[in-house]
């Protein structure tokens, strides 16, 4: 049996699993499964929990390793379920040496606080998707009061900026019309570096050196740190996507300042504005947490309204979960069967947005970059069923027909 990864959370543990997959077949490795799990909510440490036990039952004979950032955060939680054979840092699973036969310690999860260097991860392919992920930072620096990556990803450090051009056109070499620059908190990028290069920077110098590079996306912002650069790139390269996704997680200032955010609704109002003023066809998502500790209904309709006013299309919805050991888990809580309505409330509130995005296509002509299943993406990120199946990782020309409410349609 060949090495399975299987991957939760953000798209920098998609980009980390190929190199991971990599590293354990060229060590020889077989019949293994590997768990890259995320800890950005409880839902998240109990599924990676639920898909390893339901993993050792279809394959009773692979051995199971669980590494990402649960992992490192609760290796003792993971290493003491019976399918597990191994558990494995976000550090040290990065190094080839840790997925030799010959390394058999059960736990091996080192003090990722002391990690201070990101080596690149530059492959060359990623399979099973049409866009290339490519990891330009990793950990976080900000301690905001709902979060603990921070302590499964360390402090924020980043990848040298000739390194991940030259990952870029390798990548183009081989086939890849889109990238997406991935991090844990990306806008924080350069300031470990030489120099202090800044991600609009970085994004400048990909659009620059890489000309045969079709498509450049950008993860999760923070749009309190968005450079000169980045607005100047987004002002002035059509390469660079039109679709930002914030990591905006409320709307109203109390809760954001007790979530220890460091941008204003002012603040993400007036950058979305700016946007626009730049780019008019710039589309943007957003993470929004439910039910934080200590939001009332006022507190919650205000979150409703800005999340209207700033004309968002994407909105990914997390219902508060508490985190031990994190400052919000001692606030006072909001009862859960209220964080479930006001998320649910939220996702309907997503749907609409969404849905009036859509309508606003029909007619459109578009250039979407294919995907397995008939399905393609447009410039800002909307997917799109096409007619026919197309060969996945082409961009195709398409006129918009219409919509079902969560895709457009293809004539």
């Amino acid at each position: 049996m060949s090495v399975e990864v299987v991957t939760f959370g953000c798209r920098l543990n998609i980009a980390e699993s190929e190199t991971l997959k990599r590293h354990a077949e060229a060590a020889g490795r077989t019949d293994v499964i590997i768990v890259n799990t995320c800890a950005v909510t409880a839902e998240a440490t109990r599924h990676a929990r639920q898909s390893i036990r339901r993993l050792k039952r279809e394959r009773p004979g692979a051995e199971i390793v669980v590494t990402g950032c649960a992992a490192q955060i609760e290796p003792g939680r993971f290493a003491a379920m019976p399918e597990v054979a191994r558990v494995i840092g976000n550090a040290e699973k990065m190094r080839p040496e840790s997925w030799t036969p010959t390394q058999t310690e059960r736990v091996a999860v080192s003090d990722i606080m002391s990690v201070r260097e990101t080596a690149p991860q530059m492959v060359d392919a990623f399979e099973g998707h049409t866009r290339a992920f490519v990891q330009v930072q990793n950990g976080c620096d900000h301690r905001c009061t709902f979060c603990v990556i921070p302590y499964g990803r360390g402090p924020s450090r980043s990848v040298p900026m000739g390194a991940v051009v030259d990952g870029i056109k390798r990548l183009v070499d081989n086939g890849y019309r889109e990238a997406v620059i991935t991090g844990v908190d990306i806008t924080s990028y350069g300031a470990d570096l030489p120099g202090s290069p800044s991600l609009g920077l970085l994004v400048k110098n990909i659009l620059r050196h890489v000309p045969a590079l079709a498509r450049l996306r950008l993860s999760s912002i923070d749009s309190v740190e968005a450079d000169d650069h980045l607005m100047q790139a987004i002002a002035t390269d059509a390469r660079l996507m039109p679709h930002l996704h914030l990591s905006l997680q409320s709307g109203d200032d109390m809760i954001l300042k007790r979530m220890k955010r460091r941008h204003s609704h002012a603040d993400t109002l007036a950058f979305i504005e700016t946007v626009r003023r730049l780019r008019p066809d710039m589309v943007f998502g957003a993470d929004v947490i439910a039910g934080f500790p200590t939001e009332t209904d006022d507190m919650f309709a205000r979150t409703c309204e800005a999340i209207a006013a700033y004309g968002l299309t994407h909105l990914h919805v997390f219902p508060f979960s508490p985190r031990p050991g994190t400052p919000a888990a001692r606030m006072p809580q909001v009862a859960r069967d209220l964080v479930k309505e006001r998320a649910a409330r939220l996702r309907m509130l997503g749907a609409r947005l969404l849905e009036h995005h859509l309508a606003g296509e029909v007619g459109r002509e578009h250039i979407v970059l294919t995907e397995r299943g008939g399905i393609g993406r447009t410039e800002a990120f909307t997917p799109v069923r096409l007619a026919g199946t197309p060969l996945p990782g082409q961009l195709l020309p398409v006129s918009i027909a219409g919509h079902d409410g969560k895709q457009l349609i293809a004539a």
